[in-house]
């Protein structure tokens, strides 16, 4: 779920690349980082834990000069968290390469033991961003090109993809030379390059959202394709080829859900239109199985259910209102490490008008439910406030299964929907009444803006997951996420 950007232009892009950042915010809040490279081929960079603004102060965007550069913000899925792990990483065999990563290698055990063993490559994080890197850099070394061109570099890509298995989004900064991204082959992350007149030559800008492009002056020309290469030279020349056998475009349905914002277009797909759509389906699934329901008011919970909500109410002609205030300098609450830093800061970003409760049946709209604790205490929240029944829905399918492709969810065995049934989850939040989307009312609500993808990555909803994977990597992964298991870690 990291936001990644790149940027290519005439002049300098630090403060393009911290206002990307800042856009980005709200794909990793653990960790901010960015690197950029002046006339002279020297590097100048500035990583650290926190957030954009705390970690780029007047002081450091001075000393980030140069006309092309690269930009990430963390939020943790694999290996742990510290200064060690923020991005851009590096490494100076070839080239000197800097890379920004969004997503989850699902082999990267197998190959950090074949970098080591076979590739005597040392590895200095669990991370598999820093395996990535290695393996890139490895495969970019084998073509023994004193400056590397545009063939050498998608050769390199193409050796990725074979080596590589998960879900990528990546750019590369490659010294003196230019940046350079791909994506892997079924597209799961996103990846957009725009495209903004300078004077003397265009400059180009890739990034996991568009939503930032316009206000830095770029107009979006396309997505990155499935397993394809973009390489932009420092000179602002543009070069790219699809570097696998057989792309196949699969995007992670939960990016329209969830984890970009409304006002980003994805693989030519609308997020508030899909949203819109979601609340759409999901009004006309509450009317089907409760025609006879007693609601008496919609309420969202903010944000990113706001738009489907809307919709949903209209649908269903009752009153559509505010009912929560939310404290905009508390993080997003579903990427919080722990569960109980994830309790206690429910309380802190919302605040509830009373008013919109009392007295009232009340229906309350949200993205997603995984875990149950914003849940939970959400519904409590509204029966303090006087609410007489509160229902509950949401606009995306029960999350059975943990993610492995960039969303650090859960173990399994801590989503409230693992192994509960609806009335089940219902009892377990406190809800009076719950209703899901159904899978293929979601995929339908994001697939109608581009009919042209035919599947989407859904495996939290199926566990049909999409990639190969080592032995045993569910099971690794599992005990990885578990809280207990991430609080001995950082113990340690």
């Amino acid at each position: 779920m990291c936001g990644i950007i790149g940027i290519v232009a005439e002049n300098q892009v630090a403060q393009d690349i911290y206002e990307s950042l800042l856009m980005l915010q709200h794909r990793g809040q653990d960790a901010a980082g960015m690197v950029v490279c002046d006339v002279n081929g020297r590097l100048h960079s500035r990583k650290s834990m926190g957030y954009v603004r705390d970690v780029f102060q007047q002081r450091h965007m001075l000393k980030l000069e140069g006309s092309y550069g690269i930009g990430h913000v963390r939020y943790p899925t694999a290996g742990g968290a510290g200064k060690e792990f923020a991005q851009p990483m590096y490494v100076n065999s070839p080239y000197g390469i800097s890379l920004a990563h969004n997503g989850n290698l699902t082999n990267s055990g197998e190959l950090a033991k074949e970098l080591f063993f076979a590739e005597m490559r040392h590895l200095n994080t669990d991370s598999d961003s820093e395996v990535l890197l290695n393996i890139f850099a490895h495969e970019l070394a084998k073509q023994k090109a004193i400056k590397p061109m545009p063939e050498h570099l998608f050769q390199a890509v193409s050796k990725t993809h074979i080596r590589c298995a998960g879900a990528y989004a990546v750019i590369t900064l490659i010294t003196d030379v230019g940046i350079l991204a791909f994506r892997d082959p079924l597209g799961i992350r996103p990846l957009v390059i725009g495209v903004r007149e300078g004077k003397n030559q265009k400059e180009y800008i890739i990034a996991s959202e568009n939503a930032l492009f316009s206000a830095l002056g770029f107009e979006t020309l396309r997505d990155v394709l499935p397993g394809e290469a973009v390489f932009i030279a420092k000179d602002g020349s543009l070069h790219s080829k699809v570097c696998c056998i057989n792309p196949m475009h699969k995007p992670c349905v939960f990016e329209y859900v969830y984890l970009a914002r409304p006002d980003s277009t994805l693989d030519e797909i609308s997020v508030y239109k899909s949203r819109m759509r979601m609340g759409k389906r999901l009004a006309a699934k509450i009317l089907k199985d409760y025609p006879d329901h007693d609601i008496d008011v919609v309420i969202p919970i903010p944000d990113s259910s706001t738009t489907a909500t809307l919709q949903l109410a209209r649908e269903l002609g009752l009153e559509y209102r505010q009912g929560f205030v939310k404290n905009r300098y508390v993080g997003r609450t579903f990427i919080m490490p722990y569960q109980e830093e994830r309790k206690k800061s429910v309380r802190r970003k919302l605040n509830i008008l009373d008013l919109e409760f009392k007295d009232k049946n009340v229906l309350l709209v949200d993205d997603s439910i995984v875990r149950g604790t914003t849940s939970k205490k959400i519904i409590e929240m509204a029966r303090n406030a006087g609410a007489k029944k509160v229902y509950f829905a949401s606009a995306a399918p029960p999350v059975r299964y943990q993610n492995l492709y960039g969303i650090d969810m859960a173990a399994t065995e801590e989503l409230v929907a693992s192994n509960k049934s609806v009335s089940e989850i219902a009892k377990e939040i406190g809800a009076d009444y719950l209703i899901y989307q159904d899978l293929e009312d979601l995929i339908a609500s994001v697939s109608e803006g581009n009919p042209e993808i035919k599947e989407f990555e859904d495996s939290i909803f199926t566990g049909n997951y999409s990639t190969r994977m080592a032995d045993n990597y569910l099971e690794e992964l599992e005990a990885k996420r578990a809280d207990a298991s991430k609080i001995v870690r950082e113990q340690s």
